[in-house]
C-alpha cells in the first residue's frame, strides 16, 4: 500500500463538539460535513479524505484527552478558578469567569471540578469533580441561610468566596427580575380588568344609569354619551372642585358650557333658568340639558351668563 492509499485510509477520532463546523484535537483540523449532532456533546467522528470528517454517533467523554487543567468551583456554567480573588465584583462574572462545557449534571451548588482543554485556545470541558477543600458545606449553608456574606467562616479559599459573592449576586437579580415581571404582569392585569370594564360601562351607556357609572370610570365618555341624548357635541371638560366638572359643548352651532357632578347632574346650566324666581339648573340633567336650550331658543328667552 502506497502513501496515496493511506491518506485515504478512514479512521475513527472521538472527541467534544460545541458547535460550529470545525473539528479539532491536539494536532489536527478537520471540516465537518453532513448533518450536525443535534446537541454538543463527545461523539465518534469519521476521519474522511483530506481534512473532512462526519459524525458516526455520541460516545462516552474520552477525558484523556484534556490538557491544561483548571480547578475551581461552578456557578451556572462559568468556572470561578483557584486563582479568583475575593475582590471580584461580583456583577462581572462574565468577566471573571470562563464558560465550561459538556457539564456532567446533578452536581451541586459550589462543586469543584476539574476542566481542561483539547487544544491550547480551545474551549474549557468539563472532565471530573474534584476533591472538597474546606468550607464548601458551611458555605452552601450560608447561601440556603441567605447570608449577606461568609466573613464569620474561618480559611474559606478565595474561588470560594468569590464563587459565593456570584451566587448571591444572582440569585438577587434573578428575584429583581422575577418581582420586575410580577409586577409589570399585575400592572396589566389591572389593566386589562379596567379595560374590559370600561367596555361594559360603554356598552351600558345607552340609559342613565350606565352613563352614570361609566362616570365613575371615564367622565368624558359618559358625558359624550349623555349629550348625544339631547344631539349635542361634547368637547371638553376640567375639573373644578371635587365631583363637580365644566363641560363645553356645542348645539346648533354655537358652544356653550355648564357645570355638572359626576352623576351628571346640573349644577349651573350657563344660561339663564330662572322663572318665577325658582332655578331650574338643579332638576336638570346633561342629558335634558340640550333640549331646554332649543326650547329657550325657540322661544327667545335664551340668556347666557356663561360665554364660551
Amino acid at each position: 500500500m502506497g502513501w496515496q492509499e493511506l491518506l485515504h485510509t478512514d479512521e475513527v477520532v472521538t472527541l467534544p463538539w460545541t458547535g460550529g463546523r470545525s473539528l479539532r484535537s491536539a494536532t489536527r483540523t478537520w471540516f465537518l460535513a453532513g448533518t450536525l449532532p443535534q446537541e454538543h456533546g463527545w461523539y465518534r467522528f469519521n476521519s474522511l479524505k483530506g481534512a473532512t470528517a462526519t459524525t458516526q454517533r455520541k460516545t462516552d467523554p474520552s477525558v484523556s484527552q484534556l490538557t491544561q487543567e483548571v480547578r475551581g468551583y461552578l456557578v451556572g456554567d462559568r468556572l470561578v478558578t483557584d486563582d479568583s480573588r475575593v475582590y471580584l465584583n461580583p456583577s462581572n462574572i462574565v468577566k471573571c469567569s470562563e464558560r465550561v462545557h459538556l457539564i456532567e449534571e446533578g452536581l451541586d451548588r459550589f462543586a469543584r471540578i476539574v476542566a481542561g482543554r483539547i487544544y491550547a485556545e480551545g474551549p474549557l470541558i468539563y472532565k471530573e469533580p474534584d476533591m472538597p477543600l474546606m468550607g464548601e458545606d458551611r458555605v452552601l449553608q450560608a447561601y440556603l441561610d441567605r447570608c449577606p456574606s461568609i466573613d464569620h467562616i474561618k480559611h474559606v479559599p478565595p474561588a470560594l468566596d468569590a464563587a459565593f459573592r456570584m451566587e448571591t449576586y444572582r440569585r438577587a437579580q434573578s428575584e429583581a427580575r422575577r418581582a420586575e415581571l410580577e409586577r409589570i404582569r399585575a400592572e396589566e392585569e389591572e389593566k386589562r380588568q379596567k379595560e374590559a370594564r370600561k367596555k361594559e360601562l360603554f356598552e351600558s351607556a345607552g340609559d342613565g344609569a350606565g352613563r352614570r357609572n361609566l362616570a365613575r370610570q371615564d367622565f368624558d365618555a359618559a358625558a359624550k354619551a349623555a349629550l348625544e341624548v339631547g344631539q349635542a357635541e361634547f368637547l371638553d371638560s376640567k375639573t373644578l372642585r371635587r365631583n363637580e366638572r365644566a363641560v363645553k359643548f356645542r348645539l346648533d352651532g354655537r358652544r356653550f358650557e355648564c357645570t355638572c357632578d359626576d352623576n351628571l347632574q346640573i349644577v349651573s346650566a350657563g344660561i339663564c333658568l330662572t322663572e318665577d324666581g325658582i332655578s331650574g339648573d338643579t332638576w336638570l340633567t346633561l342629558e335634558s340639558l340640550p333640549s331646554v336650550i332649543r326650547e329657550a331658543i325657540r322661544t327667545d328667552r335664551l340668556v347666557i351668563y356663561r360665554h364660551v
